[in-house]
């Protein structure tokens, strides 16, 4: 199969004889090959990292210990077999229809089921860090100094203002860590959730912050009927500003180095907004 290495073929063949490919769902800009198969009559979803992919070990994690708020009411897809080493995972294919870009993007109850759905995830065991603030402090600033395209003075103010932080414990729970409806599904009205790649324990907002740049900014509406669903608001002030910040330079950063334009604008104007809150 394309995009798979020798190994990852091998355990394919013997996980799933005789599958066979009816779908390429790769996304392209980053090395994570995502392919829809059949075998013996049933689908299958079959993700597989290349060399540099970190990804694959989040998900597997995710899958063998906090998605079974989710799975328990097949709101999420199921693991089927998982290997860390070779990076590669088989679930069971999930129906729906991908919500980014339909009318359910749009509509209130998506939200309002979604934010229910990010409560069932975070409501689960959390820890205390004592360092994950400083920890990220630090990821802001390397993004800052390797290549981007934030402007000179807007780089040092970002520094500046990240120097003068204060460092305080974290409650962290597991996190999704790309809550949007690019991850979520809709079927028979039910949203249901895909794409653990980035997840990981984390204060709880921070799985806010794609939909506060982008859907909720777009429509307050959507951001009233989410905490509806979630059942409060788990953002602190000062708190949601530094994610904010760290979210906006990591996004221009990131987007730049895959060459996605369109992303690295958003990253800028996050960055512009950011600073003026």
């Amino acid at each position: 199969m394309t995009g798979l290495s020798s190994r990852q073929q091998d355990l394919l063949r013997r996980w799933l004889p005789d599958a066979t490919v009816d779908r390429d769902h790769s996304w392209g800009l980053v090395a994570t090959t995502v392919l829809e198969v059949t075998c013996g009559g049933a689908r299958f979803i079959v993700k597989a990292g290349g060399d540099s992919d970190h990804h694959i070990a989040r998900e597997l994690h995710a899958h063998r210990h906090w998605l079974g708020p989710w799975t328990s009411r097949g709101l999420a897809p199921v693991l089927e077999r998982g290997d860390d080493d070779a990076k590669l995972l088989v679930t069971r294919y999930l129906p729906g229809s991908l919500v980014l870009g339909t009318a359910f993007e749009d509509d209130p109850a998506t939200y309002r089921q979604a934010g229910g759905l990010l409560a069932l995830l975070h409501a689960q065991p959390a820890e205390t860090d004592e360092d994950y603030e400083q920890r990220e402090n630090a990821k802001s600033l390397a993004w800052l100094d390797g290549p981007h395209r934030v402007p000179a003075a807007t780089a040092e103010r970002l520094r500046a203002e990240i120097a003068g932080w204060p460092a305080p414990p974290a409650r962290l729970v597991p996190t999704h860590g790309d809550w949007q409806p690019r991850n979520w599904l809709v079927h028979d009205g039910a949203v249901a959730v895909i794409d653990f790649g980035r997840a990981a324990m984390r204060p709880a907002a921070s799985d806010l912050t794609r939909l506060a740049a982008q859907q909720f900014r777009r429509d307050p509406s959507l951001e009233a009927a989410f905490l509806d669903g979630y059942g409060a608001d788990p953002r602190d002030p000062a708190a949601w500003h530094r994610t904010r910040v760290r979210e906006a330079i990591a996004t221009a950063a990131w987007a730049y180095k895959v060459g996605d334009e369109t992303f690295e604008a958003q990253g800028h104007r996050m960055i512009a907004e950011a600073l003026a809150s």
